[in-house]
């Protein structure tokens, strides 16, 4: 299955219900960090998110790309 581009709000919805939470924002890219991961996630403030910035997060983040699939479909 092949990941779409979204907003970087939708994006943010999903890091939140991934138990993230936001930390700092410099310039336009917004920082969040979550317990037991190694570095924080950064994610730039555009229209739509490239699909290499969603699944190095995803990566990061120890998320399938099929368990984000179904968590953003619920959003």
């Amino acid at each position: 299955m092949k990941l779409k581009r979204i907003h970087w709000k939708k994006f943010e919805k999903f890091l939140i219900s991934a138990g993230c939470e936001f930390i700092s924002e410099e310039g336009d890219h917004r920082k969040y960090l979550k317990s037991g991961i190694l570095r924080p996630i950064i994610i730039p403030r555009v229209k739509e998110l490239p699909q290499f910035i969603i699944l190095n997060n995803l990566r990061t983040l120890g998320i399938s790309r099929d368990e984000y699939m179904k968590k953003i479909e619920k959003l």
